[in-house]
Parts: C-alpha cells; structure tokens; sequence
C-alpha cells in the first residue's frame, strides 16, 4: 500500500480543521440519513420488489434490512479505527466514502423482484454498513488530530449533530421520496457521495501520529465471529419459536448468544498475549476512556430502542387515532418526531462549546438525568397523548441527549494517546452501534412479551364482536405478536394485512369499521402500554448509570495545548525531530 505523507497541523494552515470538520459532518450525514431512510421506506420497498415482509418465512429480510447496517458497523469500526491508525485515517476515511458511494448506487439501481431483489438489497446494505464503519471509525480522530484540545468539543458536538440529525431526517425524506420511487432514497446520497469522496481525497490529509503494526488477525478474526454470533442471537430473538411468541429459547438463539459470548472471552485472552492487540486492552486504564465508554454504552441501552418504539406508537396507534389514513402515517411519524431532533440540534453544540471551556462531566451526567426524566414522563403519558406534552417531552429528550453526547465524546477522545484515536474512536464505536441492536432486541422484546399477554383474547373477541367467524378470529388472534408490531411498524393497515379474504365475507360497515382508523388502535393501547412502562423503566435506570459513570470521569481539556504541539512533544520524547513527523513519502 502505498504511503501518503503525514502533515503537521502548522503546515496545513488554520482553515485545514474547518475543512476536516465540514467533510466528516458531510459523511456521518449521509451515513446516518441512509441508516433511517430505509426504516420509513420498507412498506414501498417490499411492495416494489413484491414480498410480503409480514408472512414469517419473510420475517428475517425485514429484520435484516433493519439490523444489517448496525451490525456490521459494530463489527468493523475497531478494526477499521486500527487500520486507520497504522495506514493513515483520512486514507481509511477516504476509502468508506467511496466504498458508501458504491453501494448506494448498487442499490439504487435494483431492477428485479422477490427473494433475490431481497438478498441483494441486504447485501449491498451490509457493503454500505462497511463504508459506514470507516467514516465511523475514522471520523472522530480525524478530528481530534485537526482541532486543538480546546476546541475539540466543538467539533465533535457538530459532527455528532450532523450523526443524530441525519437518524431522524431520514425519516423525512424517506417518507417523502418513497411513494414516488423506492429507488430514490437509496440515489439521492449518491450525488453527496461523489462530491465527498473527491472532496477528501482532495483536501483532507493525514496528521496523527502512525504506529505502524503487524495485523492482529486472531483478534480480528475472533471479535468478528463472537460479535456476530451475538447480535444474530439477538436478531432472531425477536423473533417467533415454536409456540412461543418470542426466539429467545431457540436452540439456535441460545447457540450464537453463548457461544458468541465464549468466543469474545477468548478474544479477551488472545489481546493480551498478542504484541499489536485489536482492542488496546490497555486503553482502559484510561480513568476517562472507561468511564465515558460505559457511560456511552448505557446511554446507548437507554435510547437504542426509542427510535423504533416512537415509530410504532405513532403510526400504529396515535396518528390513527388522529385522523391520519395507515399509509399516511410513515411521513407523518417523522415529522411529528422532529422536536427531538430540534433539541439536539440546539443542545450539542452547546453543550460541546461549554465542555471545551468548563469541562465534561457535569454536562455529560445532567444530560442523561435528564434524560431519565424525559423517560419517565413518557411512561406518565396517556397512549393517546396530547400532542404538545408529547412534543415538549421529546425536545427536553434531545435536550439532555445532546447535552451528554458531545461532552462524552470530547472526554472520550481528549483522554487517548495520539497514536490510539482511530482504535479508540471504533472502540467507542462499536460499544455504541453493539448496544443499540441490543436495546432494539430488549425493546421489541419487552413489547411483545406485553402484547402476547392480552392482545389475542382482546382481538379474538373484538374480531367476533364484529361479525368474524370464531374460527378465523381465533386464528388470527394467535398470529405471532411480532407481524402485529411489524405491521405498525410498517404503516400497514393491519387488520386488514391479516384478516386479508376474511373481509370479503363481512357486511361492509364491519369490514370499514374493523379495517378503519380506530379499532386496531384502540385494540392495541392497553398491552402497548404495559410494554412501554417496562421498556422505559429500564432505560431510566441504564441511563442513571450512565449519569454516575460520566460523574467518574477526569476532565482531560488541555485549553491551551494544541494538537501540533501535542505531535510535536510525542516526536520529542520518542528522539525524533519534526522532521520525523512531516518527512516526504510518496503522496499518492
């Protein structure tokens, strides 16, 4: 491979780190936006290519349509981080963004149906989760090399910005672009791609510092294989088993939880023995790394879920309820979740300008005590709410969100070592993306477990209520809870989607009363409830969690530190002048 040359900070100018920070915000922009678009648009790509996403031979496309990208960025980002480190992270950084190009364009050009338009959507899904992980794992050191100390939380409070903010504009554009042509939401990032790809190739420059290093293979290798096996587990979970209503006491489940989970205790072993470890074990002798990681983790448990769980409670029982027809409701669930986006977007530059001038540690605790409360305020809140107390609950949400997110990362990646931010950025990476497939599993799970309770006596009476032969609605009233939440999930009529030639045979005022806007929501209020009080009373206490581990943590701000004397004192101490660190290699 050949090598580019390292800069300095002082060579480069004082433009070089705006110029960073707008191509990496551009970059966690479009990844996240394409991480969220594809949830709104589901019910029109299915019905484009012809399935039917709620028969449960199906079941797993759907889930891997949504769970793909998150697992494979969890998987890759540490390994990535480290090839970063050792070849160059704008070089790594370069390649995710061309590699995300690529793949959106593969997808957007999708001509055929069925089975293999799915397999092929969730390949490609999976190649863009690749260069999703190495804009992740790239990004934050990039701009930890660019700013100096004092400014850091800055930068990163706007590139976090541009992450959150792109989740929850997904689901804008998603609903927007969808109805005319599924294809487009997979080409409109290509244009974006294209210019960002050539863009940092262009401008964007190494300036860590390198530690050239042998692969850790083994580690690689093990991680990979535990890490998957785990979030499999943890997709099929969700799942249905026999007669049960959930996976979780499938032997194919409980084979890839346990046996993931010995194959990372190796992997365990393995970094401490190997010379060039995967993971810098070491790293969490960290006072701030290991704080603010398992702050982040919890945090991630806490708020993993929600995305999902607002999603089904508007479009499968509010909105309904509100007036809105169940093919209207994907668009309108993300514009009536926008205030948790307009919190954050106020709330983490903010707070990442505050931490660069007062420290961390209070804004990053408060910010998830306050976060707690927006989760028990939800838990108080009716099923069928009203609107502003919904809106103000999830601005005060993005509010202390945004307050905790960019002071952890500044903490976070203010404590490493020069030569261990792109490792310890996909560190703190794979923590995150790891905990939230696994607050979506707890979250489904919890719902559905409350649903699979009371739901099939509710819909078995009312369905009979209504002129539907026992038979048929007893038979429908034990369909897996999992198509009953999917269906609202989708923004599918659901009563319609599973009664299906049942209805022909009813009078048309039951059949219009049953398929309308208010039977299936009314019918589905009480055992979502109870899910949701569960739900969110673990994510209260994850999150109280996160508060005292932030409270642990060590301001690590250096104000008047910059990054080139940073680099400059790390080429001193190792013997080395400045001329080590921008000595001329082939560039390109």
């Amino acid at each position: 491979m050949a090598e580019r040359r390292t800069y300095s900070i002082a060579e480069l100018g004082p433009r070089y780190k705006w110029i960073a920070l707008s191509n990496t915000t551009l970059g966690m922009l479009i990844a996240t936006i394409n991480s969220s678009i594809v949830l709104i648009a589901l019910p029109d790509i299915f019905k484009g290519i012809g399935i039917n996403p709620l028969e449960p031979s199906n079941t797993s496309y759907l889930l891997w349509m949504i769970m793909g990208f998150l697992v494979v960025t969890a998987v890759l980002v540490v390994a990535f981080g480290r090839l970063g480190d050792m070849y160059g992270r704008a070089r790594m950084y370069n390649l995710g963004f061309a590699v995300f190009t690529v793949s959106s364009i593969m997808l957007a050009i999708t001509w055929f149906g069925g089975d293999a338009a799915a397999l092929w959507l969730i390949g490609w899904r999976i190649v863009q989760g690749v260069g999703g992980a190495f804009l992740m794992a790239n990004s934050s050191a990039i701009l930890t090399d660019a700013f100096p100390a004092n400014q850091r939380g800055l930068a990163l409070g706007m590139n976090g910005v541009a992450a959150i903010a792109g989740s929850f504009l997904g689901l804008v554009v998603g609903g927007v672009l969808a109805p005319v042509n599924w294809n487009l939401i997979f080409l409109v990032s290509v244009p974006f791609g294209v210019i960002g790809t050539v863009w940092a190739y262009l401008k964007l420059h190494d300036t860590g510092v390198r530690q050239h290093a042998k692969m850790d293979w083994w580690g690689n290798i093990t991680f990979a294989v535990g890490l998957i096996a785990v979030l499999v587990g943890i997709t099929y979970g969700i799942q249905p088993y026999g007669t049960s209503q959930t996976g979780w006491g499938s032997p194919m489940v409980l084979s890839c939880l346990i046996g993931g989970v010995a194959v990372l205790i190796a992997f365990v072993v393995i970094e401490t023995k190997v010379p060039n470890p995967l993971f810098r074990l070491s790293l969490f002798r960290i006072r701030s790394f290991s704080w603010g990681n398992l702050a982040n983790l919890t945090a991630s448990l806490g708020r993993g879920g929600l995305q999902f769980v607002l999603i089904i409670w508007l479009q499968g029982i509010w909105l309904p309820q509100h007036g809105f027809t169940f093919e209207q409701t994907p668009l309108w669930a993300g514009i009536y979740m926008l205030p948790l986006t307009i919190g954050f977007l106020v709330a983490a530059p903010t707070s990442g300008i505050l931490s660069d001038r007062i420290g961390s540690r209070a804004l990053a605790s408060g910010g998830l005590v306050i976060t707690a409360v927006t989760f028990l305020l939800l838990t108080l809140l009716p099923v069928n709410f009203d609107y502003w107390a919904f809106a103000g609950i999830l601005l005060l949400n993005g509010i202390g969100m945004g307050m905790f997110s960019s002071p952890n990362r500044a903490e976070v990646m203010n404590s490493l070592p020069a030569d261990a931010r792109g490792s310890g950025a996909g560190m703190m990476t794979t923590f995150q993306n790891a905990a939230m497939v696994l607050s979506i599993g707890f979250f489904f799970s919890l719902i559905i477990a409350g649903l699979s309770d009371h739901l099939p006596i509710a819909m078995s009476q009312g369905l009979t209520a209504h002129g539907v032969a026992p038979d048929a609605a007893n038979q429908v009233a034990h369909l897996p809870a999992v198509a009953v939440l999917f269906a609202a999930f989708l923004g599918y009529n659901p009563i319609q989607q599973l009664l299906g030639g049942q209805l022909g045979s009813l009078p048309a005022d039951q059949a219009s009363f049953l398929t309308g806007r208010s039977f299936f929501p009314n019918l589905i209020s009480g055992p979502f409830q109870d899910g949701l009080a569960v739900a969110f009373g673990f994510a209260i206490v994850v999150c109280l969690i996160g508060a005292v581990a932030s409270l642990l943590t060590k301001d690590t701000k250096k104000p008047s530190e910059s990054v080139g004397e940073e680099l400059a004192a790390v080429a001193g101490e190792s013997g080395g002048g400045p001329s080590e660190l921008v000595s001329p290699r082939s560039d390109r």
